[in-house]
C-alpha cells in the first residue's frame, strides 16, 4: 500500500442506503484472489445494462466523476457478507475514501486493512454532501479531518492503529514486520532474564 496522508478530490454522490457488498462487487466476480481488474466490476449491476453497455445515468459512468476519489453514500454502507473483494473493487476503481453516516463494521475493518478510508460523519452532514455532487473536499488522515473548499472542517473518528497503518502505508502484517528489531530485542531480554 502507499502511504495515505492527504487527499483532495471531488466527491461522487451515491444517495442510496443499505448498499451491501454484493452490490459493491457481485458474487459472480469473486473468482480471483488478486485485486487488479476488480474495479471494472464495482457496482456492476448498476453501472452496466444486460448487454454490458455502460448506463449513462449511473454516477460512476458520468465523465465529470471520472477523477472522483471520494464516494459519499447513504447510511449502512457495506452491509451484507464479509467480502474483502468489496474494498479491493473500490480501490481498483479509484475510490480511496468512502463517507457515510453509517458503515458496516466488517466492511470498515476490511477497508482499513486494504488502505481504503471509511469515514463516518453525522447524517445531516452526509445529506448535505449528497446534495452537492462534485464538491471538492480535502481529507487529512493525520488530523482526522475533512475540509470543505472554504476551510470549514469536521473531525472524523479513526482509531490510532488504523491511522498509523494508513499514514505509513502498511497493513497489519507490514506493521508487525517493521517492528522486527524491537521484537527481537524484547525476546532476547526475556530469554536472558
Amino acid at each position: 500500500m502507499n502511504p495515505f496522508r492527504t487527499l483532495e478530490s471531488p466527491i461522487v454522490a451515491l444517495p442510496r442506503a443499505n448498499i451491501d457488498t454484493d452490490q459493491i462487487i457481485p458474487a459472480r466476480f469473486l473468482t480471483t484472489t488478486t485485486r487488479e481488474g476488480l474495479g471494472r466490476h464495482a457496482f456492476h449491476d448498476w453501472r452496466y445494462d444486460e448487454q454490458g453497455a455502460p448506463r449513462a445515468d449511473f454516477v460512476l459512468n458520468r465523465p465529470e466523476h471520472r477523477d472522483a476519489r471520494i464516494l459519499v453514500a447513504g447510511r449502512n454502507f457495506g452491509c451484507g457478507s464479509s467480502r474483502e473483494h468489496a474494498p479491493w473493487a473500490l480501490l481498483d476503481a479509484g475510490i480511496r475514501v468512502v463517507i457515510s453516516s453509517e458503515i458496516a463494521d466488517i466492511f470498515r475493518n476490511n477497508a482499513l486493512k486494504n488502505g481504503l478510508l471509511p469515514i463516518v460523519l453525522p447524517e445531516a452532514v452526509v445529506d448535505t454532501l449528497l446534495a452537492q455532487p462534485g464538491l471538492r473536499l480535502q481529507v487529512d488522515v493525520a488530523k482526522r479531518r475533512v475540509y470543505w473548499p472554504d476551510g470549514e472542517h469536521i473531525t472524523f473518528p479513526l482509531d490510532a492503529f488504523a491511522q498509523t497503518c494508513l499514514l505509513e502505508g502498511v497493513d497489519e502484517l507490514g506493521y508487525l514486520l517493521a517492528q522486527d528489531a524491537a521484537i527481537t530485542t524484547f525476546e532476547e531480554r526475556r530469554h536472558a532474564a
